[in-house]
């Protein structure tokens, strides 16, 4: 089947949205300071507070999804599995944050987080369900 033009404009557009999540996650691990810098005294500590467990989430969201973009820019049907992982991924960071978490998100971070949140939120499910369509489509192999 031939490729739809939508394909490449949805498949960069994913690349470098997921290139900023996997920035955001890098800089933050390695605690670089000028990226660093940005947040608030609290907003650091919060941040380099998580447990191990949801760290591990937070990379399997990111660079996932990374993957998955990449996939789709190779026309590959493993990227509906990758960006399933990662949604179900972002899921469970998405539930700390917000519900399991002793701190509250939203106090730290601001009421904005939310819509960021449901950003982040949409774009992943919305991947996912893109690539589903396509596999399902044929497009994708």
């Amino acid at each position: 089947m031939k490729t739809p033009v939508h394909l490449w404009f949805v498949a960069v557009a994913s690349l470098l949205w997921n290139l900023m999540g996997v920035v955001d996650y890098s800089m933050t691990q390695m605690h670089n300071p000028a990226y660093m810098a940005q947040f608030t005294p609290e907003q650091v500590a919060y941040f380099t507070s998580f447990p191990a467990w949801i760290v591990g989430f937070w990379a399997l969201a990111v660079w996932s999804a990374l993957l998955g973009s990449v996939l789709l820019l190779m026309r590959r049907g493993a990227a509906v599995l990758v960006f399933a992982l990662s949604f179900a991924a972002m899921l469970v960071t998405m539930v700390h944050n917000y519900l399991l978490s002793n701190v509250s998100f939203t106090d730290i971070t601001g009421p904005e987080t939310i819509w960021f949140s449901l950003a982040i939120f949409v774009a992943a499910l919305g991947l996912w369900l893109y690539a589903r369509w396509l596999r399902t489509a044929g497009v994708l192999r």
